[in-house]
């Protein structure tokens, strides 16, 4: 089983930052995509940001330029550095992660807990 854990929501300002951070851990054999999602209230869940195991990342337009996902492949971590952060990316935001249990097993899914991010105005 692979269990992920987030760190870093809370409240901020409008044009403040914050740090979230994901760290997998349990018995697999690789990490393939880690990213990040968000659900606001009322809207459906969406795609914020998404990095490959080779080291390709993939954002969502309203996030481009403000917000950056890295990896630390050693620590089994993500991280999504939100930068300029506006009214709405008040969400919910949920770590995900698409992990290969043993050799040449296919793809699993599997989602953190959620930590909430608001932004006020």
């Amino acid at each position: 089983q692979v269990q992920l854990v987030e760190s870093g929501g809370g409240l901020v300002q409008a044009g403040g930052c914050l740090r979230l951070s994901c760290a997998a851990s349990g018995s697999f054999f690789s990490i393939n995509a880690m990213g990040w999602y968000r659900q606001a209230p009322g809207k459906q869940r969406e795609l914020v940001a998404a990095s490959t195991s080779n080291g390709s990342t993939n954002y969502a337009d309203s996030v481009k330029g403000r917000f950056t996902i890295s990896r630390d492949n050693a620590k089994n971590t993500v991280y999504l550095q939100m930068n300029s952060m506006k009214f709405e990316d008040t969400a919910v935001y949920y770590c995900n992660s698409r992990v290969r249990l043993w050799f040449g097993a296919r793809d699993s899914e599997y989602w953190g807990q959620g930590t909430q991010v608001t932004v006020s105005s």
